[in-house]
């Protein structure tokens, strides 16, 4: 018998709701303990966030999704460094899971995974837009990564993001009991305004930090 199988560039909502049963809910505080992480940028940290700005502003709106990821993404998630000897980022790695007999895979934008040759254990997605398809929707492409690591990873938890040009959006996704979930969307930030790119940059600390552990 054939496994019917999903794929992360073209699923929709309705497809992981005829999946799982997923609802979006609204509740800031659900932020709290992940957004109030207590680190303090260097000067040169701070230096470097105002001269990432100052370089990019100009045509970062005008920016195709390569053109984003290596001018202005990429130098952001590298100063974070996720790059340590127990887990280090992924570009387009594979990623693929079973969820209630259903297979969903595909390759992530971004990921801090466990693995040398190959991803093992995720613990973070970043989604980006891509403009060249508009009908692409980063949030559900970001919940089926995430609802597929959740299954893998045997938690019950796990949290994301996506960007739409200038705007981050951080994601909390839950599993509230079997074949139930929960999902939480931030307010975006705007990675344009220095102090928002400021509390992006502490958010990504934060994931380094405090989740990325067994």
């Amino acid at each position: 018998m054939e496994i019917k199988s999903y794929n992360f560039s073209n699923i929709k909502f309705p497809d992981l709701e005829s999946i799982v049963q997923i609802k979006p809910m609204y509740n800031p505080l659900v932020f709290d303990e992940w957004f109030s992480f207590a680190y303090k940028l260097s000067r040169k940290e701070s230096t470097f966030l105002k001269e990432l700005i100052e370089r990019h502003i100009k045509l970062l709106n005008f920016y195709l999704e390569e053109d984003l990821k290596m001018k202005f993404l990429s130098p952001i998630l590298n100063q974070v460094n996720f790059l340590t000897d127990d887990f280090h980022d992924w570009y387009d790695g594979a990623l693929a899971g079973m969820v209630n007999g259903i297979e969903i895979k595909g390759f992530t934008d971004y990921m801090v995974a466990t693995g040398i040759s190959q991803a093992k254990k995720p613990y973070f997605f970043i989604q980006e837009f891509k403009p060249s398809i508009p009908d692409r929707n980063p949030e559900v492409q970001l919940l089926a990564e995430m609802l597929v690591t959740i299954e893998k990873n045997q938690t019950n938890i796990m949290r994301g993001g996506y960007i739409i040009g200038r705007n981050w959006s951080f994601v909390i996704l839950k599993k509230v009991k079997e074949n139930q979930f929960e999902y939480f969307v931030s307010s975006p930030f705007d990675a344009l305004d220095l102090a928002d790119l400021k509390k992006i940059y502490i958010i990504l600390q934060a994931v380094k930090d405090k989740y990325c552990k067994d």
